[in-house]
């Protein structure tokens, strides 16, 4: 009930449209605690702690901790003091923009391929995630070891060549599954690897291939990039699909 600005609990609740359920925590912890009922010991709010809440909702939006807003409440106004303070903020929501930004642009291609396929491979699918998750680690190793305008140039590629580059490792991996024990020069496997190694040329293009081309391997620790994306491969599936690569490399070399 109301009486001379002063509220329930219930109806504190439906005003500032903080749950009650909130209220009875920011009591415990010492953050807004209302006056009790000398009798009954139900919680009675008032006009002063509307503002309270108002300052807490408001500290909140900024993305100060509920510990830190505790020691803003008493203070009766702020200066630039505050501006440090708020700056450090303002870089870790952008931090958190970015990661929310970046879980979005996957869960988008995931459901993408998913339609597509209809069904993947649990190791194949995780795989994928988990190269999407560290594409930014990725390009910070590639832009330490490679040409910056290599890494401008894979930075370019739009959703849809990534997910058509995802597509071709899937059929990789389901031949690979399907293939693997066969000899190296097996036509079935020289063909799932012309496949796979045109798509990969189709999405890199002419330039960035000669760019890589002119990049000295070997100074790379190629090592440190492969276990940011894990293969979905048995090592020995591994060991044999390099294999049908290297045969495959040296018989385009003869031709």
């Amino acid at each position: 009930m109301k009486e001379n600005n002063k509220y329930s609990i219930g109806e504190f609740s439906e005003k500032t449209g903080i749950s009650i359920r909130t209220l009875h925590y920011y009591d415990e912890i010492g953050l807004l605690q209302p006056e009790k009922h000398p009798t009954s010991g139900h919680r009675i709010y008032n006009h002063q702690d509307i503002l309270t809440i108002q300052k807490i909702v408001s500290l909140k939006f900024l993305g100060y901790t509920l510990d830190k807003i505790a020691k803003l409440l008493d203070e009766s106004s702020f200066n630039v003091d505050l501006i440090d303070t708020l700056s450090l903020h303002l870089k870790a929501l952008e931090k958190e923009k970015e990661r929310i930004e970046q879980s979005m642009t996957a869960v988008k291609r995931v459901i993408k391929l998913l339609k597509e396929e209809g069904e993947l491979d649990s190791t194949i699918l995780f795989t994928l995630i988990h190269s999407m998750q560290t594409e930014n680690i990725q390009k910070e190793w590639l832009a330490r070891h490679m040409q910056m305008d290599v890494v401008e140039g894979l930075s370019k590629k739009s959703e849809e060549e990534k997910i058509a580059l995802d597509q071709t490792f899937i059929q990789l991996a389901k031949e690979v599954k399907q293939l693997y024990g066969k000899p190296v020069e097996d036509p079935k496997v020289q063909e799932m690897i012309k496949t796979y190694l045109e798509s990969s040329f189709a999405f890199l293009g002419e330039d960035l291939i000669q760019k890589l081309a002119d990049t000295d391997m070997e100074e790379l620790d190629i090592r440190e990039l492969e276990d940011m994306a894990p293969s979905p491969f048995t090592e020995n599936e591994e060991k044999w699909l390099n294999q049908a690569i290297v045969y495959h490399m040296k018989q385009t070399e003869m031709e």
